[in-house]
């Protein structure tokens, strides 16, 4: 694959409260009016990041027609497992019309640094702020998963349509790495028959490798009818890269890392790490939205497929 980057697109210009700085996993759902919206997460002084949104022209996703005043989903009750920040993962639209949000989930710990877990809300559609479908996780912690199941990929079933799927990033450890403490986890599937009811733990997917700690944000994408990608932020000692895998099933994955085409070249925002994209078909064209150096600090990005 070779991918031409645009640029950054956005970030906050600090001047909103809950929205001073980041603009984190970039989260795309259409509008019925033919907006593309695209859900982030922004951080307040206190670096507490809550849910908010810019709508893109659905024919120019480089032009940004609009920006969230509040937050469509702000951050959970004290003492509860998204108290001090809740990211989006993924949108996705229920048979009776509800727009559900799996989000992720962050809370500080004392023994560990933090724990990341998956949390869902609904709205009447993709334009209203966002109601938690419940005040705990629908992915909380199971054998080996102890401290994180994130980043939730929610999909309906490959095999089964009276099923959901979800790609998401689950471990329970963590380990001193570059002078902190850092986490490991892997790659891993799991499958709900209403999407708000998970196991207790999902099969591996993808494994880290030698010199990485685990993997961030996965997102699927299927190009024909045999032929699946996977992409994925690969975490090291130094921060995250993008990863990206190949199927014929959607179930065995061959990584092709070297193959994702999307290049370092330097400069100030993406010059240091490039993680949590997302692709997305938009005028026929296929875009990434991605976020660049210090997990989104510096804005999120976007980048078109020159040649598959």
């Amino acid at each position: 694959m070779k991918w031409r980057k645009l640029g950054c697109l956005w970030k906050p210009d600090g001047n909103i409260p809950w929205a001073r700085t980041h603009a984190m996993l970039p989260t795309p759902a259409w509008l019925p009016d033919g907006r593309l919206r695209l859900f982030l997460a922004s951080c307040d002084e206190a670096t507490v990041s809550r849910v908010g949104w810019i709508d893109l022209d659905g024919r120019d996703p480089t032009r940004i027609v609009g920006q969230a005043k509040e937050p469509v989903l702000d951050i959970g009750s004290a003492g509860c497992f998204d108290d001090n920040g809740v990211n989006p993962s993924c949108i996705i639209q229920l048979p009776d019309g509800t727009t559900r949000l799996y989000y992720v989930g962050y809370q500080k710990q004392v023994k560990v640094p933090y724990t990341l877990f998956t949390g869902a809300a609904e709205a009447p559609g993709p334009e209203s702020s966002f109601v938690r479908a419940q005040d705990v996780p629908v992915m909380d912690r199971g054998p080996g998963e102890r401290f994180f199941r994130t980043a939730a990929l929610v999909q309906p079933g490959l095999d089964d349509e009276g099923v959901w799927d979800a790609w998401y990033i689950g471990g329970g450890d963590f380990t001193v790495s570059a002078g902190r403490e850092q986490p490991k986890y892997s790659l891993r599937r799991a499958t709900s028959a209403d999407g708000l009811i998970w196991p207790s733990w999902g099969q591996p997917v993808l494994q880290p490798e030698d010199g990485e700690l685990g993997f961030g944000r996965p997102w699927l994408h299927r190009l024909d009818s045999d032929r699946w990608t996977l992409w994925y932020s690969i975490r090291t000692a130094s921060g995250y890269r993008l990863g990206y895998a190949v199927s014929h099933d959607g179930r065995s994955w061959i990584r092709r890392d070297d193959l994702s085409g999307l290049e370092s070249t330097g400069g100030d925002w993406d010059g240091e790490m490039q993680c949590y994209g997302v692709v997305q078909e938009v005028g026929g064209n296929l875009y990434m939205f991605y976020n660049g150096n210090g997990y989104g600090r510096t804005g999120v990005g976007l980048a078109v497929l020159e040649c598959d």
